[in-house]
């Protein structure tokens, strides 16, 4: 049993080592589910909720819910450097959604705390727009992409 009471089963641990190799990239309960079949192994839909429910309670996993119409997706919280923040961008037009790690986007959140005192969760801060390629080719429908961008401050 963990510190919080919760057994460390079989399916927890897998469900983790999945996540670790996903890390940088979201996964739904339904992938869960499908990488436990392309394992051969049966898991119920209901345990994988309550596993990654769970990891999100320990911090383990972020949790980001972007639109009513869209599963949650899990994201495996790897220890950021404390000046690191991460916020979303969610393409409106096709639906990418993209990682920011940007020293600006940081300096950001620094204002917004000491100027306004709020305290931005950048777990679960999400910026609506379009991206770069729907903004030259019209989108193919329905097409979803994750990507992992690092803007470097020169």
């Amino acid at each position: 049993m963990n510190a919080k009471g919760r057994y460390r089963t079989k399916h927890r641990e897998e469900i983790l080592l999945f996540a670790k190799q996903m890390q940088g990239k979201h996964l739904t309960a339904n992938d869960v589910c499908r990488y436990f079949l392309e394992k051969g192994e049966k898991i119920g839909i209901a345990t994988v909720y309550r596993q990654l429910e769970n990891m999100v309670e320990e911090g383990v996993l972020h949790k980001y819910v972007l639109d009513a119409g869209t599963p949650a997706c899990f994201e495996y919280a790897e220890q950021p450097s404390e000046h690191e923040m991460c916020v979303h961008c969610k393409c409106t037009s096709c639906g990418k959604l993209i990682h920011l790690h940007c020293g600006e986007v940081a300096a950001l959140g620094g204002h917004i705390t000491q100027a306004h005192g709020f305290q931005l969760d950048t777990a679960r801060t999400v910026l609506y727009g379009t991206c770069a390629e729907c903004k030259q080719v019209a989108p193919i429908k329905g097409e979803k992409k994750d990507d992992h961008v690092v803007c470097k401050k020169t």
